[in-house]
C-alpha cells in the first residue's frame, strides 16, 4: 500500500496538534543550524586540503631549487 497525500496531511496535522507550531519551528531551526554547521565543516575541510597541497608544492619547489643550486655548485 502506497502512502498518499491524505495520509501525509493527516500525519502533519497530528504532529502540529501534539507538539504545537512553536516546538516544530524550533526543531526545524535546530535542523537548519545543523545543516549549516555541516556545510561549513565540509568547506573548511576542502580549504584545508587545498592549503596542504600548496604547502607540499612549495616544499617540493624549495627542494628542487636547493638540489639544482647544489648541482651548479659542483659543476662550477
Amino acid at each position: 500500500m502506497a502512502v498518499g497525500w491524505p495520509q501525509i496531511l493527516l500525519v502533519v496535522l497530528l504532529l502540529v496538534l501534539l507538539f504545537g507550531r512553536g516546538k516544530i519551528s524550533d526543531l526545524m531551526g535546530d535542523v537548519a543550524k545543523g545543516i549549516k554547521s555541516f556545510k561549513k565543516g565540509m568547506a573548511d575541510d576542502v580549504e584545508e586540503e587545498a592549503s596542504d597541497k600548496s604547502v607540499h608544492t612549495i616544499e617540493h619547489e624549495a627542494k628542487a631549487a636547493t638540489k639544482s643550486s647544489k648541482e651548479e655548485s659542483k659543476a662550477g
